[in-house]
């Protein structure tokens, strides 16, 4: 047969998902009738807030809004996202050349690194990370380089400028994501304004992925990238309204920033896509119209879940820190399984506790000491988990 994956050149560039393991475990438990509690994928499980449900129904009874939209985004829709972005950051953007709406904030990334590497341009991207920032680079034929996050401070700064002087060709982008997935690592103004002077001074484009902006705890609060003045010269970021408004499935995020790069993506979506189905683009308008009561509720839940869960695992004696934002927990595995890896101490937790998590070695190399937990299961269920586990912890302390 001449049709051969093998010569399938991108899908090869792709490593084996790592996720399939936990995945298929936790299928053959279901099947034998197994309770198992379901912590692995971030996917909110709260509804849409009404008001924009309702908006979406009105906008879909009437006929002319179910022909093709722009891939850009509707006006009125980029000027929603103008006045979200002046009211939360004091930041003042032109909806007609610094904004365009992307069918989340995944599919917008990689469709913008596609848009803008040249094959065997250099990306910096932090490791651990979210799949689409790394695999968005070797999708688009870059060559992807692995900067240990660490602790995300000055450190992160000093390995990249190392990085820099030793790597050839000259970096040409830089991708990051505060708050982390999966590592939930936040950044401050300051830490911005040191990676934005170091981007300028390389001449590198950044690319922020500020998808968890509205889940913050404890007082924190997540600023944007585009505040540091000059950011505009070399920075895009993204948005998604997947978490703060649970919108996951609706698919609707934005990118904004650096005109050039904002156009790159308006021209590759065009021949790709004619944009959402435009009742969920006028939908998401009143998303961003909504008071922020409505996504601070939200965030008390993934807060509640979160305090559920780290203050169970430290009575159990696994000693979790509490995350100052996203919806997961990223946690280092416990002493006495730790030099197994993350993938067979997760199979370990579905086996023995009935709970999947996600392996960190599926967010790259130097998560292999963690598991991340997703805050996506009520109270109850998160309590049942933390019983399990505890159990499990329990057993081998006794055995």
């Amino acid at each position: 047969m001449f049709i051969d994956e093998r010569n399938f050149h991108r899908i090869q560039r792709l490593p084996p998902y790592v996720f399939k393991a936990v995945d298929e475990l936790k299928m053959q438990a279901r099947h034998r009738g197994e309770d198992i509690i379901d912590l692995g994928m971030g996917n909110p499980d709260q509804p849409t807030p009404q008001p924009i449900i309702d908006k979406l129904v009105e906008a879909a009874q009437k006929p002319h809004n179910h022909r093709y939209s722009v891939s850009r985004g509707i006006y009125k829709l980029r000027l929603a996202i103008t006045k979200w972005y002046e009211r939360r950051f004091d930041v003042r953007l032109d909806p007609e050349t610094e904004v365009v709406a992307t069918m989340g904030a995944k599919e917008g990334l990689g469709h913008l690194v596609m848009a803008t590497l040249a094959p065997g341009d250099v990306v910096f991207v932090p490791n651990p990370t979210y799949p689409i920032h790394s695999y968005s680079v070797v999708l688009a034929d870059g060559d992807l380089r692995a900067i240990p996050l660490g602790d995300a401070g000055d450190e992160f700064i000093e390995r990249l400028e190392e990085a820099t002087k030793t790597v050839w060709p000259r970096p040409k982008m830089l991708i990051l994501n505060f708050p982390q997935n999966p590592t939930a690592a936040v950044a401050d103004l300051a830490f911005f304004e040191k990676i934005v002077g170091f981007c300028r001074e390389n001449q590198m484009m950044l690319v922020h992925d500020l998808a968890y902006a509205d889940l913050c705890f404890d007082g924190y609060q997540a600023p944007s990238i585009l505040q540091v003045p000059g950011a505009r010269d070399v920075a895009v970021e993204f948005v998604s309204l997947s978490k703060g408004y649970n919108m996951a499935g609706w698919r609707v995020g934005f990118c904004v920033g650096n005109p050039k790069m904002v156009n790159a993506l308006v021209r590759i979506k065009s021949y790709l896509d004619y944009g959402m189905f435009q009742p969920i683009q006028i939908a998401a308008i009143i998303a961003l119209e909504q008071p922020e009561a409505v996504t601070r509720e939200i965030c008390g839940v993934y807060q509640d879940r979160r305090d559920k869960l780290v203050d169970g695992l430290n009575r159990a004696g696994w000693a979790v820190d509490k995350p100052k934002a996203t919806m997961f927990v990223w946690a280092p595995i416990p002493e006495p399984w730790r030099g197994a890896g993350s993938l067979e101490f997760s199979k370990h937790l579905l086996r023995e506790a009935k709970v999947a998590v996600s392996p960190g070695v599926g967010f790259g190399q130097y998560g292999d000491e963690h598991v991340r937990f997703a805050l996506v299961e009520n109270e109850h269920r998160i309590q049942q988990a933390v019983g399990g586990i505890r159990e499990m912890l329990k057993g081998h302390r006794g055995a």
